[in-house]
């Protein structure tokens, strides 16, 4: 008993030491660096909530597929492309460079070793994967710097044409020009490094929807000019050249007493006109939404025949390609709210586009700020076998203009009716069932009858109804809304699934953050895409939804092998597929879509876009090999 009791003394000295070297460390620590400093700290897991891996799980890192269902054969081959993009990362700056100018055909921009520093002491996961920047950035390099500046000082002058300004001088944020709360959260971004960047004019896109369509053969014109400007010159400088003319004088408070010389942007206004009109001409002139040939052979580039499972998840969000086929059930598309768009390559920086825009993509500002609709929390992310059975969506009725006559076509309108049983009573759909002659072979089952299974696993509704004119009474008689769920509370089910609402979702990343497995239909682009992986990340979906069963029958399995009529399908349960998708997702936002991510990534972008603003941009950027580094790096752990 002795004993006993000076174990528990001991032990009650060690808490109180730890408390106090805990607290101790807050005193000294604020605001951000408060809660990075919590993170760190190491607590016992909770009960029900340990932090398991799919390595723990026993998940090998290649999934070896156990039957040739469609799911299983493309989670085998996501595995494989996910692996060479490990393998082929940079680990040194010496790597990166090299790879930069293979790639690029240029010297990094000036302040790239300074970059380089910052992402690998914020444990960048890959020091290459900066592709979305690059390719928004590319046919830009056609036009002369002097003209994107004059055209980023002076877009935000008309409130109409919703766009703001951030305007930095002597890495400072000088001014903020029709400034809302996603300049102001961009502007708090940029602060976190704006001591690299040289004096420079930002114009950011302010509404919901993206901008830009530049038409095809103006856009190919413009990128075959970026060709002809790639060149590495022996002898470049490392630093900006501090260009000020044609940057917005922020000492004049009105634009009418600013005399400087202005670029037309030409924006157009076009709210609920059917944007296909707009997006083909943006489109290859051999693309299906230009020349509109059969539906199955378009299908065939994103669609597996088989139970109609989306293998291409980039091309299911093209509209140059799928366009045609969902332009009337997406509400974007045909009744958009606002879209002020132009045909003219102008620098707009935005949080989303589809993939007929030349917008220029930041990370979402809601993925930035700290917001409880939109953050990750693990209070009732419980482990993957105490989860609710159940695909859960809640939302309200947004998306679009719903007008009586047409709120049934609306994309968040269909997902709601697809997933509800009374709805889907007396209805047949498509799924997969297993050949009765061939195990583990699948072919087509056409007269699935998905209510009892609805009735089971779908917590799916609307919160309450908005954006409808001249009010939404229509949908007194339609909807029975739902409480609303607090996005924790959602990850106590096993599935979460994503759509569009105005433009893109920003629940998308705490999907992913969670130990539940995220489904995602949409046709925005974001940041952060050629870092994600179909099939190994996370469940691709059709805009139309049509394979929605066919996945949950996968993942719950349906029916008896050994008493199965012809009337019935049988598929087995593939639960460990679910749970190993939903860990390697969860594991995958830890290490790429952090907050450090969105700072890295921001910063990259905000030095390429200095350098495609300045005058001297051919003779400035980073000439060296990469080896004054190579010291650094080896302190880093880098292989050297």
């Amino acid at each position: 008993m002795a004993f006993l009791g000076a174990r528990r003394r001991w032990l009650t000295l060690v808490t109180l030491v730890m408390l106090f070297i805990i607290f101790g460390n807050l005193f000294f620590f604020k605001g951000e660096e408060i809660k990075k400093k919590i993170d760190q700290v190491p607590l016992p897991s909770l009960p029900g909530k340990g932090d398991e891996t799919a390595e723990k799980a026993g998940f090998e890192p290649i999934y070896k597929p156990r039957d040739n269902h469609p799911i299983s054969l493309l989670m085998a081959e996501a595995d494989k492309k996910w692996k060479a993009y490990e393998d082929q990362r940079s680990k040194t700056f010496k790597q990166t460079v090299k790879k930069y100018r293979r790639k690029y055909g240029r010297h990094p921009p000036p302040g790239f070793d300074a970059w380089y520093k910052f992402a690998r002491e914020r444990n960048v996961h890959n020091i290459d994967d900066f592709e979305q920047v690059m390719d928004d950035l590319r046919p830009f390099w056609a036009i002369q710097p002097r003209r994107l500046r004059r055209l980023a000082a002076h877009l935000w002058e008309k409130k109409e044409d919703g766009i703001s300004g951030i305007h930095i001088r002597d890495h400072k944020v000088a001014k903020l020009t029709n400034k809302g709360w996603r300049s102001e959260t961009l502007a708090s971004l940029i602060e976190k490094f704006i001591e690299y960047l040289p004096d420079m004019d930002i114009a950011m896109n302010r509404l919901d929807q993206p901008r830009m369509v530049v038409p095809w053969d103006d856009m190919q014109a413009l990128l075959s000019k970026e060709l002809e400007t790639r060149r590495t010159l022996p002898e470049v400088i490392n630093e900006f050249s501090g260009n000020t003319t044609d940057l917005l004088d922020v000492t004049i408070e009105k634009p009418e007493d600013d005399k400087s010389e202005r670029e037309d942007p030409e924006w157009y206004n076009a709210p609920g006109k059917q944007y296909m009109d707009i997006a083909k001409t943006a489109c290859p002139p051999e693309s299906h939404a230009v020349v509109k040939g059969d539906m199955t052979t378009a299908e065939e580039s994103w669609k597996d025949r088989t139970g109609g499972i989306v293998k291409n998840f980039n091309s299911s969000t093209d509209l140059c390609t799928i366009g045609p086929e969902i332009q009337d059930k997406h509400g974007f598309l045909y009744s958009s709210s606002s879209i002020v768009a132009t045909k003219r390559l102008v620098p707009v920086f935005g949080e989303c586009k589809v993939n007929v825009n030349s917008d220029i993509l930041f990370p979402a500002n809601m993925y930035w700020t700290h917001d409880v609709r939109y953050d990750y929390d693990d209070k009732f992310d419980v482990k993957w076998e105490e989860k609710k059975e159940e695909i859960i969506w809640r939302g309200v009725t947004s998306g679009g203009v719903q007008l009586k006559d047409n709120w049934e076509r609306m994309h968040r309108q269909r997902l709601v009716r697809l997933l509800n049983a009374t709805v889907m009573q007396d209805q047949q759909v498509r799924v997969l069932t297993e050949q009765p002659d061939a195990q583990g072979q699948f072919e087509n089952f056409r007269t699935f009858q998905p209510s009892l299974l609805l009735e089971q696993i779908s917590d799916v509704g609307f919160t309450e109804g908005m954006s409808c004119i001249p009010n939404c009474d229509f949908y007194n008689d339609v909807w029975t809304y739902k409480d609303q769920v607090d996005l924790a509370e959602q990850f106590k089910s096993k599935f979460l699934v994503d759509v569009d609402g105005h433009s893109f979702s920003g629940r998308w990343r705490a999907f992913l953050e969670s130990k539940a497995l995220g489904i995602k239909a949409t046709i925005f682009r974001e940041w952060h895409d050629s870092r994600l992986f179909a099939w190994r990340h996370f469940v691709p979906m059709d805009n139309r939804y049509d394979e929605i069963f066919t996945v949950m029958t996968y993942f719950l399995g349906t029916g008896k092998r050994d008493e199965r009529s012809p009337s019935e399908a049988f598929v087995a349960r593939h639960d460990l597929e679910a749970k190993r998708l939903a860990l390697q997702g969860r594991e995958w936002a830890k290490k790429v879509l952090r907050r450090d991510d969105i700072e890295i990534y921001t910063f990259r972008l905000m030095l390429e876009y200095a350098r495609l603003v300045d005058d001297n941009r051919d003779r400035i950027g980073y000439s060296g090999d990469g080896s004054e580094l190579d010291k650094w790096d080896k302190s880093q752990g880098a292989p050297v």
